[in-house]
């Protein structure tokens, strides 16, 4: 099999990371989302790659129509890149509300303990099943060098599964999060080659300024 390299991007920002809400799946980038999506862009066009892979939230979705613009690579979206699932009940709610905060903070440990269900919201089991589900997908495309575009927590994922493999507990994923930021549109650089996947690069935002 090839080696891939996968550069990864966080969308750009929405309205609703700068709202006191919680996300909904159809945010669009805020202006200066639109800016970042473009600093990207830009950043892109030095890079060798042969397709964007984007989820198919609208956030990301424009930051990889911003990518796409400069560069002319087609784009292809994927469900399996898409944000960790929350309960719907909440998307959109203010942080304020006492009901979507007690709901939101049972989900959020959902993400740390297996087996643990809240609502429709996706868990761990979930979560790992999908990054799994999305490191074979990549590692199986014909493209050797390809643009992903996805979200924090769900790349987040993604790099603690590749240096931890089957060693990973709920509560190392969770003290990953807890000692980790990724910035909007940062890049996160993985490689697959000698029969495994290995961190090159984890959050690089210097085209910010």
């Amino acid at each position: 099999m090839n080696p891939k390299t996968i550069y990864f991007v966080r969308h750009g920002e929405s309205v609703d990371n700068i709202r006191p809400i919680y996300q909904r799946p159809d945010a669009e980038l805020s202006p200066d989302g639109l800016e970042q999506a473009e600093q990207i862009a830009a950043r892109a066009e030095n890079l060798s790659f042969e397709i964007i892979i984007s989820s198919t939230l609208r956030r990301a979705y424009q930051t990889a129509e911003a990518i796409q613009a400069r560069t002319g690579k087609p784009i292809e979206p994927s469900e399996l890149l898409v944000e960790r699932v929350k309960p719907t009940a909440i998307y959109g709610k203010d942080h304020s509300d006492p009901e979507s905060w007690a709901i939101a903070g049972e989900w959020s440990e959902s993400m740390y303990i297996s087996g643990k269900r809240v609502q429709d919201g996706e868990n761990f089991d979930d979560i790992m099943g999908r990054v799994d589900q999305s490191l074979e997908f990549l590692k199986n495309r014909p493209e050797s060098e390809m643009v992903v575009v996805t979200h924090s927590r769900f790349l987040s994922a993604m790099v603690i599964r590749v240096l931890m493999g089957n060693l990973i507990s709920g509560e190392a994923y969770r003290r990953f999060e807890a000692k980790t930021t990724m910035k909007n549109t940062g890049i996160t650089v993985l490689r697959y080659f000698d029969d495994t996947w290995k961190l090159v690069v984890f959050n690089d935002h210097s085209h910010l300024g």
